[in-house]
């Protein structure tokens, strides 16, 4: 199974793509798509869904996994991640792909062994998992998290249910 993993961010929004065979996990591609500061939000999300639609088209997954909402105080980033994610899972829903979203927690204790593990602690976990020759970049490494937790969850390690979108 081809699993695509998405971090969303307006700036920095992390891909990951991976072939899971039972438990044996092939990373594919990873990154993220950088939108500069002076490129106006709308023109972000234009851009993000265009990427993200070359990706599916590029590498055609079976499923994509987006990081559930997360609770920010600042009502502007919360609404800035709404649309992000938006336009994330319409691209996804578009190319017909099953689309699963998971709490961060669930991610980091499904690939660190604790819910609360910081960006660096995952890293290096991912790294390990995959056999990469370095650790991918924080939202990279996030996206990637995200895939191996569903590829868990598809085999049947017990994690919370996800909830598809």
């Amino acid at each position: 199974m081809v699993i695509l993993g998405i971090d969303p961010s307006l700036r920095s929004t992390g891909f990951g793509v991976i072939e899971a065979n039972g438990s044996q996990l092939t990373p594919i591609c990873h990154g993220h798509i950088k939108n500069p500061s002076k490129v106006l939000p709308s023109r972000c999300l234009v851009r993000i869904g265009d990427a993200l639609a070359e990706l599916i088209h590029e590498y055609n997954p079976e499923a994509m996994v987006v990081e559930g909402l997360i609770y920010v105080q600042n009502t502007k980033i919360a609404s800035t991640l709404g649309q992000v994610r938006g336009v994330i899972i319409a691209a996804a829903a578009r190319s017909g792909l099953e689309i699963y979203e998971y709490a961060p927690r669930k991610v980091k204790q499904a690939v660190t062994g604790l819910g609360g593990a910081g960006k660096t602690q995952v890293g290096h976990m991912v790294k390990a998992l995959l056999g990469l020759k370095e650790v991918p970049q924080p939202d990279a490494a996030d996206a990637l998290a995200l895939a191996i937790c569903h590829s868990q969850c598809c085999r049947g390690v017990p994690i919370n249910p996800p909830k598809q979108i």
